[in-house]
């Protein structure tokens, strides 16, 4: 499946946001739709970056696309601007009920790869909790005025302990101010991704807005997630891959092959190989690394997991959800079955999928 100009020129604004990136380099917008380009942009939530990316190559795009997506990106930023603050009441809410907890994505990743937490955009604020403060973690969330929108409410202690043991996460909103937390338990959909990957896991902190620190996980852990995550919805949104090839972006080639070899100590299995060759073949991530390359792409299920991700990415000419589809979510169940070459994994995952689908 070949990329779209539309698609093309996207990824070309998010390398151009890349920290060290030569912005220098002209953008290509010949027989762009421009229409199709704005509804891409929002599809794959890269508007922050995608503006990122125009200002600093300077180019010159229709003033009422320049509008629109100026617009989006300021949204963004006021968004993220007011999950910081919300960030920061909660870690010091669960600091004072004694309740260890870390934050993932969101805010601090996007310090992280971009050196601006504001230019990424993040619909809530992940947080993991261990397992045995789920009650305690639920109390402070309602005490700052969060309901539970997944599973609804009205839920009782029991039942979120139930919800928690088939599932790694349950979703709180509130409307003011408004804030969406993703409360998890674990980070990987099985229990066989990621196994020792926690609380315990190595930890950094990081400054996402003035006086705002929060604690997050080290490089080489925070990659063997985002592969996992990434691979968990066949990379369908093209921010997901660009953050990972932004991070990687920083790095050396030794550093990559680090972050591999540690991600399969890490059991993030062949979701890390399917993101690596994914983001090589988006945004060359993989040039200073020929024998780290074809040592991934030699393998069929490696090279599989990547095209099956890269057509999931770049199927439609106007995208639409997955789910909005018939059958558009089948090859992101699939993939998932050939993360890890165990067929232990594979009975698992089916067990997994059919009681999140069916129980």
């Amino acid at each position: 499946m070949g990329i779209s100009r539309e698609l093309a020129l996207s990824i070309q604004c998010c390398r151009s946001a890349f920290r060290g990136h030569d912005s220098r380099v002209a953008l290509d917008s010949e027989g762009i739709d421009w229409s199709l380009f704005v509804d891409l942009i929002r599809f794959h939530r890269i508007q922050g970056l995608v503006w990122a990316g125009i200002q600093a190559a300077g180019h010159d795009v229709p003033d009422e696309v320049s509008s629109i997506i100026a617009a989006d990106a300021e949204t963004i930023a006021a968004t993220n601007l007011r999950a910081a603050l919300a960030s920061r009441d909660l870690l010091t809410d669960f600091g004072q009920a004694g309740i260890p907890v870390m934050f993932f994505k969101g805010l601090t990743l996007g310090t992280l790869a971009y050196g601006n937490a504001l230019i990424k955009s993040a619909v809530d604020i992940d947080l993991l909790v261990d397992g045995d403060h789920l009650p305690e973690a639920v109390d402070v969330l309602r005490q700052r005025g969060y309901r539970s929108a997944i599973p609804k409410e009205p839920v009782t202690s029991e039942q979120l302990l139930s919800w928690h043991r088939h599932r790694k996460e349950s979703v709180w909103t509130r409307s003011r101010p408004e804030s969406q937390v993703d409360l998890h338990t674990r980070l990987a959909d099985s229990r066989r991704l990621l196994p020792d990957l926690g609380l315990k896991s190595p930890r950094q902190t990081v400054e996402v807005a003035n006086g705002v620190e929060l604690p997050t996980l080290q490089l080489d852990e925070l990659f063997a997630y985002l592969c996992v995550h990434g691979a968990s919805s066949a990379w369908f949104r093209l921010k997901w891959i660009t953050d990972l090839a932004a991070l990687l972006h920083r790095g050396t080639a030794e550093e990559t092959q680090r972050l591999y070899r540690r991600s399969q100590e890490l059991r993030a299995g062949r979701a890390a190989a399917q993101a690596l060759l994914l983001s090589d073949a988006l945004y060359g991530t993989l040039q200073a690394n020929g024998a780290l390359r074809q040592r991934l792409s030699s393998d069929p299920a490696n090279s599989w997991l990547a095209r099956a991700a890269l057509k999931q990415l770049t199927g439609r000419g106007r995208p639409v959800e997955p789910t909005s589809w018939p059958l558009g979510t089948a090859r992101i169940h699939l993939i998932q079955f050939f993360l890890l070459p165990d067929l232990g994994f594979k009975a698992s995952e089916f067990a997994r999928q059919f009681r999140t689908a069916f129980g």
